[in-house]
């Protein structure tokens, strides 16, 4: 008895040392199981021939590309008949000829939720048109280096959002291409911004990344126009903050039949956790459609697919204006203790500059705002750069605690209740024409005579103005001169890099 029951625990052993922590054989060129298709026939065409002839028909009447600087691209995963199109418009920004280490191909799951990301490293993925290799060394590798990532058979067995994606890279790609196929099962901004963190350094040149989604779900034609549109305006702005009150205010506006902005926001949330950290990224809306457009769509039920590039800037300088994550962080500290000391003790805390990154000593501008419960309680901005930045976040904590005219200063009781958001202001740039203004992303400064008035950029965004409105509103009810005076004024622009304490809990 004794004996058997060694072999037992010696076999245990034995067979429990194969296994990682994640619960992944450890020599992975032990297992292979490719991927199969599992929307082949009702998504897209189920065979080679009529697969091709259907992504020919797509591609050329798709929109050119514009830059050879792609890092990036948004695009649709429904049903071709519906989507199709769009997603044409946007592969077609991809240089067909490029070598590419690794495809990022990204979509959230429809099906199950944990907390974290799967990846596929097990096998290939196959689709009508034959077999595309996965970096498996790769993905697994990013699997043992990061606790966000795991791979779990039930993310990809019966999930489109990737599938339906790489038939356009097989058909429009002249290069060899290997993927990483992702999964993102969570919905916590603080493991989205954990698994932005892992794959922030692939984000570059050398790599692409494909993330899957469609826009407003099940609205009627009118509305998912309206709602689509604020939703593409905040991706454009390239901030993650004013890309969730978005969706949080397309949800408060309360569209009939509206049951989400954008079904993939988990995955446009962790690119937008990327690029925002990196200097000279543009995000180009391609093209839009939805659902009501085409011939078998109903307009009184329809799903938006937006098409979007993400490029980089060319001649981008080496200190161009953007902050770290630790330069936030230290920013919200000085904000959070100064406003603790000053409404406590009546006092401004001295600040130990020694471990500061050379962008807080920047001059700059900057708003503090503070909520409580999602409502304001006070917000007090500069845009004069006439001090450096994290002096410029501690003036303005106190008057936001203290001299917003519109409150009370904050009692002590009230400090641990408190969201402090901070604005920090780009250098302001005097335009020559509006159409250089991009509403989401550019906030505006309207200056005649001695009258001036401002609209940070998230305005835009929240209210769902127009351009026409956007310069209207500002001209009237900030600069005080007149729904036109914006024509006879001077017009500087500013983006706004916006963060706050729940993005750090």
């Amino acid at each position: 008895m004794k004996k058997h029951f060694f072999y037992l625990i010696l076999t245990i052993v034995m067979f429990g040392n194969i296994f990682s922590a994640k619960g992944q054989p450890k020599d992975k060129s032990s297992v292979h199981t490719d991927r199969k298709p599992c929307v082949a026939g009702q998504f897209y065409p189920g065979n080679s021939t009529d697969l091709r002839e259907e992504l020919q028909a797509y591609f050329a009447k798709a929109k050119p590309r514009t830059t050879d600087e792609l890092l990036a691209i948004i695009s649709p995963h429904a049903g071709y008949v519906f989507s199709g199109q769009v997603a044409a418009h946007s592969f077609n920004q991809i240089d067909p000829d490029k070598k590419y280490e690794n495809i990022f191909v990204i979509g959230s799951s429809h099906r199950i939720y944990f907390d974290g990301a799967s990846i596929y490293n097990i096998g290939n993925y196959e689709t009508p048109l034959g077999k595309v290799k996965v970096d498996r060394e790769f993905a697994t590798q990013l699997i043992e280096d990061h606790e966000v990532f795991e791979y779990r058979k039930d993310a990809h067995l019966t999930e489109h959002s990737l599938e339906v994606q790489i038939p356009f890279l097989q058909y429009h790609l002249n290069t060899d291409f290997k993927i990483v196929p992702i999964i993102i099962a969570t919905q916590t901004k603080k493991t989205i911004s954990k698994i932005a963190e892992a794959l922030k350094p692939y984000f570059n040149s050398k790599n692409l990344f494909v993330i899957s989604s469609d826009f407003s779900h099940y609205p009627d034609y009118e509305s998912a126009n309206k709602v689509d549109h604020l939703t593409a305006t905040a991706i454009t702005s390239n901030s993650p903050e004013i890309f969730m009150q978005t969706l949080s205010a397309n949800e408060e506006m309360a569209f009939p039949g509206l049951s989400t902005s954008m079904c993939g926001w988990s995955s446009m949330l962790a690119l937008l956790n990327i690029t925002s950290e990196k200097p000279g990224i543009e995000i180009t809306p391609i093209d839009y459609k939805n659902s009501g457009d085409v011939a078998y769509g109903d307009k009184n039920r329809v799903v938006g697919y937006w098409a979007i590039a993400v490029t980089q800037k060319n001649n981008i300088e080496e200190d161009s204006f953007y902050l770290s994550e630790k330069d936030k962080k230290k920013l919200l500290h000085i904000a959070r203790t100064t406003i603790e000391e000053f409404v406590i003790e009546k006092s401004t805390p001295e600040i130990d500059t020694q471990n500061f990154s050379k962008i807080l000593f920047e001059h700059a501008g900057a708003f503090v705002t503070l909520h409580i419960d999602g409502e304001l309680r006070g917000c007090i901005g500069r845009f004069n750069p006439d001090a450096p930045l994290y002096k410029v976040v501690q003036d303005m904590a106190i008057s936001a605690a203290t001299n917003d005219y519109r409150f009370n200063a904050v009692a002590p009781e009230e400090l641990s209740k408190i969201n402090i958001e901070i604005s920090v202001l780009t250098p302001m740039q005097k335009i020559v024409s509006i159409d250089e203004i991009k509403l989401g992303r550019h906030g505006i400064y309207i200056k005649q005579g001695y009258n001036t008035g401002t609209f940070l950029p998230q305005v835009a965004t929240n209210t769902g103005w127009n351009l026409e409105e956007f310069l209207g509103h500002c001209a009237r009810d900030k600069a005080r001169i007149g729904w036109d005076g914006w024509q006879n004024a001077d017009i500087y622009t500013y983006e706004a890099i916006i963060f706050d304490e729940k993005d750090f809990e």
